[in-house]
């Protein structure tokens, strides 16, 4: 497995795809202003509280979307200790979202957008928000329990266990505000249980509850691309992002895949030039990137899956990309 730094062209997918998505959750750009689907979040204050396990999960969900505030925070993973500065506000029906590093180099990472959707549109098929599917879609990939209270960020927190049934995902412990929901703290456990990453809210300032609504995003059409994976593990299924962007050219493909917590960003592109990576597993962080160079389409390209998860996954699925039968040679 290569350590270290990525090179110039892994750390300009790595920034692409932490700016696709955040904590798991699919982002969205800001939804055409005519889509009329709409959340209300004071209705989170009319709701029973959660009881069970899945009920703290997606009540968690929502308040992460509802509540405005100010936070500091520390991240502990592979690259050392890191403090943060995180706000949320909630801005004519559209989320603002900024997390900005305290020390080390001056890292912001902002998001603007409205609630996610679960998935591509298929047809007239419903498409519900990400918040009220995740739930359900988990069932039969993780196991869900609750654990008892704790005081973190002097504020009382319920700890929610998510644990993986197969060795292809990661495992999640969150403790949860009791008076929120909102996640006080988060570690990540690989594949062996051992903490890959901690993240916790060290301060915790007057979140309140957003008087009004959120926009969902609009029902977006699944793309046609020439490539596909042709194995994903279980549950992972295509999310709704717009992933073309000004800060990669026209001929590299990208992809987003998640089942619900944990998500891989798939790019496919030319080798060409002197920006390309060196194929095999690179180490980012607490993600990895595996790397392989295929003919696809008539041409020899670079295939590129990043995330958390365990290498091995993520080797598997770049094996398996193929060019569809009849697709050109060039991307979209």
């Amino acid at each position: 497995m290569r350590q270290g730094l990525p090179t110039r062209g892994l750390t300009r997918l790595l920034v692409t795809a932490l700016l696709t998505v955040s904590f798991g959750v699919v982002a969205q750009p800001d939804a055409e202003r005519g889509n009329s689907e709409r959340f209300d979040c004071r209705d989170l204050a009319e709701h029973d509280a959660p009881e069970t396990a899945p009920d703290w999960l997606e009540q968690s969900l929502w308040a992460s979307h509802c509540y405005e505030f100010r936070a500091r925070a520390v991240r502990i993973g592979a690259d050392g200790v890191r403090s943060l500065a995180l706000s949320h506000d909630v801005v004519e029906g559209a989320e603002r979202e900024v997390a900005r590093f305290l020390d080390g180099p001056p890292v912001v990472f902002e998001r603007r957008g409205r609630i996610g959707r679960l998935s591509w549109a298929e047809g007239e098929a419903p498409v519900p928000a990400s918040p009220a599917g995740i739930t359900d879609h988990l069932d039969g990939l993780y196991r869900l329990r609750l654990s008892g209270e704790e005081r973190l960020a002097n504020r009382t927190a319920i700890r929610l266990d998510i644990e993986p049934l197969d060795d292809l995902r990661y495992g999640h412990r969150f403790w949860l505000d009791t008076a929120t929901a909102l996640p006080l703290k988060h570690i990540l456990l690989d594949e062996q249980g051992r903490v890959v990453e901690t993240f916790q809210i060290t301060e915790l300032h007057q979140p309140q509850l957003h008087q009004g609504e959120i926009g969902l995003d609009r029902r977006r059409d699944p793309p046609e691309d020439p490539w596909h994976a042709v194995w994903l593990p279980e549950g992972f299924i295509p999310q709704p992002v717009e992933t073309r962007s000004s800060r990669h050219a026209d001929d590299i493909g990208h992809r987003v895949y998640s089942d619900g917590l944990a998500t891989l960003s798939l790019f496919v592109e030319p080798v060409e030039g002197s920006d390309q990576l060196i194929p095999g597993m690179h180490r980012l962080g607490i993600s990895h990137a595996a790397v392989r160079h295929r003919e696809l389409g008539g041409r020899t390209r670079q295939v590129v899956v990043m995330g958390e998860l365990p290498p091995g996954v993520l080797l598997r699925v770049a094996d398996s990309v193929e060019w569809r039968d009849g697709a050109e040679g060039s991307m979209p």
